[in-house]
């Protein structure tokens, strides 16, 4: 079982099925269009 949890805001994106537990950081799409915004990606 995993997580993608947003790295701007820390709302958790999904959960999904795997061997291993892990947290993998991602953007999530309000968090994403703003640092594009702002020219970071």
């Amino acid at each position: 079982m995993g997580t993608i949890v947003c790295q701007v805001c820390n709302e958790t994106i999904e959960h999904f099925e795997g061997e291993k537990v892990a947290t993998l950081y991602s953007s999530c799409s309000s968090c994403g269009s703003e640092k594009k915004n702002h020219g970071q990606r």
